[in-house]
C-alpha cells in the first residue's frame, strides 16, 4: 500500500478591504481569510484599488471608492468578487465586473430603520430650527424664553411626499404616520393596496403633481441613470415656497446648485441633507444657510448598523469561499 498524503487544507481567501471597518469585523475577517486591512482610515486611491484588485480574491469597498469599466480592464484574473460594505452599489460598475466574471455583492436591509430615524430627525431639525437654537445655546447669545421667538413649525398634519418607497421610504411612511404627517409617494411601482392601506400612504403616478402640493419632501430613491437629477430646477420649482426638502439617500438625485439657488431666494423654505452630489465636496453657499441643516452622511452610523452591514459582507464572502453564490449578490436587472 502506498501511503497517504495528508489532504491540503483549502487556502484562505486573499480579501482586501478599503476601509477601517468596526474593530469586531475586522478580527472576524483576520479569522476567516487572508485579510488585507487598513492602517489607517484614509480612502484609497484609484491605483491604490486597482492594485488592490490585482492581489486579490475578494475586495470590499464602500461607497468612497468609485470602481468603473477602465480600473476593472486593469484588475487581472484573480479578483472573483467584490462584496460591497454597504447597499448602494451606484459606486460600481456592476455591468462590467459581471462581463468580466467577477461578482458583486451588498449588504441590503441593514441601514433602512437608521436611515429613517435620520430622515424624521432631519425633517424635525429642519421644520422646529434645532440647529440655529443649537448655535444659539452654545454662541451664550439665548437672552430668555419670549412668545415669538424660534418659531418653526409643527409636522402634525402636513403633507410627506416620499420620494422612492422602498424598504427605507416605507420606513420613512410608518414613523410619520406615527407623527400624524399625511404621507403620499411617487415610486417607479406602485405598492400593493394591502401594503398602501397599511402605511396609509396616497400613491401619484406623476411625481410632478406630487410635488406641487407636498410641505415636506422626502428623497429616498437610490442614484440610477434615471433617478439622476430627477429632482432638477424646473421640478423644485413646482414645490410650494414654504416646503421642505430633506435627502438621505444620494445626493445625485437633487441638483444641488439648483437647490442652493433657490433657497437663498426663498423659493424653498428649507432643507435638510445628509447626503451631496459631489461627495464630501459641498457648495461653500449651501453651508452659509441657517435654513439648511448639513449633516457629513450620518444616516447609517450606529454601531448596531455598521456592525450588521460587516456580518453581512462576511456571511457573502464565506458562502462564495464554500463554493456557493453570496446570498446578496447584485445583478444588472435588479439596477
Amino acid at each position: 500500500m502506498h501511503p497517504t498524503s495528508p489532504t491540503s487544507a483549502r487556502p484562505k481567501l486573499r480579501v482586501t478591504v478599503s476601509r477601517r471597518l468596526p474593530e469586531p469585523i475586522e478580527t472576524r475577517m483576520k479569522e476567516l481569510f487572508d485579510v488585507v486591512l487598513r492602517e489607517d482610515d484614509r480612502k484609497m486611491s484609484r491605483e491604490e484599488l486597482v492594485a488592490a484588485m490585482k492581489n486579490s480574491d475578494v475586495l470590499v469597498p464602500t461607497v468612497t471608492d468609485q470602481i468603473d469599466a477602465s480600473m476593472l480592464a486593469q484588475a487581472g484574473e484573480r479578483l472573483k468578487l467584490i462584496a460591497n460594505y454597504g447597499a448602494g452599489v451606484d459606486h460600481i460598475d456592476v455591468m462590467s465586473a459581471r462581463q468580466r466574471g467577477v461578482l458583486v455583492s451588498n449588504t441590503p436591509g441593514v441601514v433602512t430603520e437608521d436611515t429613517a430615524d435620520m430622515t424624521m430627525a432631519l425633517i424635525l431639525a429642519v421644520t422646529r430650527r434645532i440647529p440655529e437654537g443649537l448655535a444659539e445655546m452654545q454662541a451664550g447669545r439665548w437672552g430668555g424664553w419670549a412668545p415669538t421667538a424660534h418659531l418653526g413649525g409643527r409636522v402634525g398634519g402636513r403633507r410627506l411626499g416620499i420620494l422612492g418607497m422602498g424598504r427605507i421610504g416605507q420606513a420613512v411612511a410608518r414613523r410619520a404616520n406615527v407623527f400624524g404627517m399625511q404621507v403620499h409617494y411617487h415610486n417607479r411601482k406602485r405598492l400593493r393596496p394591502e401594503i398602501e392601506e397599511e402605511l396609509q400612504a396616497t400613491y401619484w403616478e406623476s411625481l410632478d403633481q406630487m410635488l406641487a402640493r407636498m410641505d415636506i419632501v422626502s428623497v429616498n430613491a437610490p442614484h440610477t441613470p434615471s433617478t439622476f437629477h430627477l429632482m432638477n430646477a424646473r421640478r423644485l420649482k413646482l414645490m410650494k415656497p414654504t416646503a421642505v426638502v430633506v435627502n438621505t439617500s444620494r445626493g445625485e438625485v437633487i441638483d444641488e446648485n439648483a437647490l442652493t439657488r433657490m433657497l437663498r431666494a426663498g423659493e424653498i423654505a428649507g432643507a435638510g441633507l445628509d447626503v451631496f452630489e459631489h461627495g464630501h465636496e459641498i457648495n461653500p453657499r449651501l453651508r452659509e444657510l441657517s435654513n439648511v441643516v448639513l449633516l457629513p452622511h450620518m444616516g447609517s452610523a450606529t454601531v448596531e448598523g455598521r456592525n450588521e452591514m460587516g456580518e453581512k459582507v462576511i456571511i457573502n464572502v464565506k458562502t462564495y469561499a464554500d463554493g456557493h453564490r453570496p446570498p446578496d449578490l447584485v445583478v444588472p436587472s435588479m439596477l
